[in-house]
């Protein structure tokens, strides 16, 4: 069960662009494509953490400091501030 935190929001596509996704801990990830998406994750100033392929209409978490940067290969990918409760 997950407790929504804010909008989710159509992932930025950059490094330069990259969001905190409202300073969120916890994000929720779903591709909405019927493509296979690349997601990365960084510190603030672009220096990249790691990235994961997100399959094609499938959601995963991603735990992350609050400061950290997220962006994704394709807007298809969509990121929701969330906690998981339970």
């Amino acid at each position: 069960m997950i407790k929504i935190i804010g909008d989710e929001i159509p992932a930025p596509t950059s490094t330069g662009a990259g969001t905190s996704v409202g300073n969120a801990t916890m994000v929720r990830c779903f591709n909405s494509g019927g493509t296979d998406r690349l997601i990365t994750v960084q510190l603030a100033d672009n220096t990249r953490i790691g990235r994961f392929t997100l399959r094609q209409y499938t959601v995963e978490y991603v735990d992350k400091n609050i400061t950290d940067e997220m962006f994704a290969a394709h807007a298809d990918i969509l990121f929701t501030s969330v906690v998981v409760m339970g």
